[in-house]
């Protein structure tokens, strides 16, 4: 019992409709059911006519033999590809499903501080940004990423896409005034939510990073963290910078870009007032931990069960049908040698 069960489990995986197979008894039964032909009797009589008769029975019943059985092979193929057999093609994933995330990058003046340490090297602020954003965008697959930096104004250089190798193109051809030498952080915000106000509402997310606080632009950051907020905009704030100074003979001098600079509390109320997060990054290495918490609180819907499609073959049998078809067609047509 239990092999028919599979066989007949085997059946329907490989044929879409298998019921129609039922149907290959159907001309044996049409020929035993219906009244056989009426025959009718010769209207013209000729000399040597049972000669004849012997020569046409013994070709034409060769002749018909051949025909029925390629009628026969014609009709069973045809069952076949009417139950429509199916073969599961390679095991695939469906796709990632993420986050709409728009990264925001300070371009001002202070980010040409040189107080980072990138392996062996002593960099600027924002090379260091650059190195750890790239590997940020590494592990986001599956996420809409989009680039706008930000200065004295608020640019959008790559719009939400799946190409996260533009989006690190895009960032690498970045230099530090670009957008101008002041910070309009609040602008930055505000140009984000704009680009991912079409977007679903539950996955749009802004992750800026400043070294500086808000002194150009026409939004304060208290009132584009408001517009975020209405928005469903998540906005997580970095603030990035080491101690700024200047080494002089072993004496740190300070410079314009320190913590007396950074309006971390500003910051701090952005990330509040729209439900993401603030953090503080002094080095490299702190930057890189931080955009990996980053990567645990926004995390990418990983693919789901692996399935494997059923690819159509009913082609093979159809045109085997029409190729015996056509041959029992010609069978009759031949003229014995």
């Amino acid at each position: 019992m239990n092999e028919a069960l599979s066989a007949l489990r085997g059946l329907f995986d490989f044929f879409a409709w298998p019921w129609w197979l039922c149907a290959l008894p159907l001309p044996w039964l049409a020929h035993r059911l219906l009244p056989p032909r009426r025959s009718t009797s010769a209207a013209l009589k000729v000399p040597f006519g049972d000669r004849l008769d012997a020569i046409a029975t013994h070709g034409g019943a060769a002749s018909g033999s051949r025909t029925h059985v390629l009628a026969w092979l014609a009709w069973g193929l045809l069952c076949v590809a009417a139950a429509r057999p199916q073969q599961l093609g390679p095991a695939i994933a469906p796709p990632q499903v993420g986050r709409d995330l728009m990264l925001a990058v300070d371009l001002s003046g202070s980010m040409s501080e040189e107080d980072m340490q990138l392996g062996d090297n002593v960099v600027d602020r924002l090379t260091a940004a650059k190195a750890v954003l790239a590997d940020f965008l590494d592990r986001r697959a599956g996420d809409r990423v989009g680039l706008l930096v930000f200065g004295q104004r608020a640019y959008t250089l790559t719009p939400l896409t799946l190409d996260r190798d533009a989006v690190r193109d895009q960032l690498r051809d970045s230099v530090i005034g670009l957008a101008g030498r002041e910070t309009a952080i609040g602008d930055a915000i505000g140009l984000a939510v704009k680009r991912l106000r079409t977007q679903p509402a539950e996955q749009r997310v802004l992750i800026l990073l400043t070294d500086g606080v808000n002194t150009a632009g026409a939004l304060t950051p208290i009132k584009a963290a408001e517009l975020a907020k209405n928005d469903g905009v998540r906005v997580h704030t970095i603030a990035f910078g080491g101690e700024g100074g200047l080494s002089v003979f072993g004496f740190r001098l300070p410079t314009p870009g320190g913590d007396d600079e950074m309006d971390e509390a500003t910051l701090q109320a952005v990330a509040k007032t729209t439900g993401g997060r603030f953090f503080r990054a002094r080095d490299t290495e702190s930057l890189a931990g931080i955009y990996a918490e980053i990567d645990r609180l926004e995390p990418v819907q990983r693919p789901g069960q692996r399935v494997r499609p059923r690819i159509e073959r009913y082609s093979w049998p159809l045109a085997g049908a029409l190729g015996l078809a056509l041959l029992a067609f010609a069978v009759p047509l031949r003229r014995p040698a």
